[in-house]
């Protein structure tokens, strides 16, 4: 079944948001912001895809204003006068052009100091749960409760300066292993306050994030959390074995109240847990009834990560058969939303390529395109 025949193309109303169709545009680091500040160049990308139908944009990764949030050159704040200047030209230009925009709220934890130009104080640690980066591999220093604090004020004052310059809502960035996901993790989480200890302990870090937005910018303001089994320090990592874990994960933080979880895979069809078909975001979907958004390697053949040079995968050719797992996926309504990388990367037009079959007329994924900014 061709994915135009699915429910993918067509509107959908989820909370405050009320979205043309049900693909977003995943969050990509891109780095072609200087001195923190989106450009002209940033407004035009994003505005591209909204006047090509993508349905909800999720922006790269925005360092919220804490002093080792970064990690990174040229990656975006969502803080200070000029950088919120920035992104509110690409605000009205992504609704101008008919499209939703939230910013994707990031700090890196104790991966900041592995990393040059992390600007824009060098000389500032990396911060962390308890000054691990992985198992037994010490970065940066732990973090005490007034860093804690901070930190956590610095997480609301993002979403409400956003909500204050039209966002439709925010995205909490807590996969990948940065530092929210340290706290999530056991491995980078040894802390024996009251924000670490067992799974749900581990949790509280981010319960208490989404708990000050939800204070700052009211009940109606959308709050996504994007999370992952997986790490960049380790990319078999599992916060949870067990759907019965993953419901304990999930629990506290939908009772904090997440509206919409991002549940990211490196391969959308795989199954998270063994005896069922599921993916995470289907599991997560069945545990909480919470809206969910599905993501991985959408129309591509490869994950993005070349697992033995560590490194981005170079390409990645067309993989028909992932359309036909998707639209499977969708009739039996396992998640709600459908995140696009790399594809949407190389193509801009790959919303109404795809919704229109003209699936001949789709490109393979050249990691050549992420040197530039289209």
């Amino acid at each position: 079944m061709p994915l135009s025949a699915t429910n993918l193309f067509d509107p959908v109303n989820i909370g405050s948001l009320t979205l043309r169709n049900r693909v977003v545009m995943a969050p990509m680091t891109r780095t072609f912001s200087p001195e923190g500040i989106p450009n002209d160049l940033v407004v035009a990308y994003y505005a591209r895809r909204a006047k090509n139908d993508v349905g909800l944009i999720i922006t790269e990764g925005t360092c919220v204003g804490h002093k080792a949030a970064n990690g990174y050159p040229n990656v975006p704040y969502i803080y200070g006068e000029k950088p919120l200047a920035g992104w509110k030209k690409v605000v009205d230009a992504v609704h101008t052009a008919g499209g939703k925009i939230i910013p994707q709220l990031w700090h890196v934890g104790a991966i900041r100091a592995a990393n040059k130009g992390a600007g824009p104080d060098e000389t500032v640690p990396a911060y962390s749960p308890s000054g691990l980066v992985t198992k037994n591999k010490p970065n940066g220093v732990a973090m005490s409760m007034d860093d804690i604090k901070e930190t956590i004020e610095a997480f609301a004052q993002a979403a409400a300066d956003s909500q204050a310059i039209g966002f439709d809502g925010v995205e909490i960035h807590g996969a990948h292993g940065y530092l929210i996901d340290q706290f999530f993790w056991e491995y980078t989480n040894q802390r024996e306050d009251e924000y670490g200890g067992d799974m749900v302990a581990r949790t509280r870090f981010a319960v208490d994030i989404v708990k000050a937005i939800r204070a700052r910018c009211g009940k109606d303001f959308p709050i996504v959390l994007r999370f992952s089994q997986w790490k960049q320090q380790n990319y078999n990592a599992k916060l949870a074995n067990t759907p019965e874990e993953l419901e304990k994960f999930l629990e506290p933080l939908v009772t904090a109240g997440v509206d919409i979880f991002h549940c990211s895979t490196r391969r959308f069809w795989d199954a998270e847990f063994d005896g069922s078909t599921l993916n995470l975001a289907g599991w997560v979907k069945k545990l909480t009834g919470k809206p969910t958004i599905t993501v991985g390697s959408l129309g591509l053949n490869s994950g993005f990560i070349d697992e033995e040079k560590r490194d981005m995968v170079d390409t990645s050719a067309i993989n028909m058969s992932s359309f036909e797992n998707l639209a499977d996926r969708l009739n039996r309504h396992e998640f709600d939303l459908v995140a696009v990388g790399r594809a949407l990367l190389q193509d801009p037009e790959w919303v109404l390529k795809v919704r229109d079959n003209r699936l001949d007329e789709l490109s393979d994924y050249n990691k050549q395109t992420l040197g530039k900014l289209y």
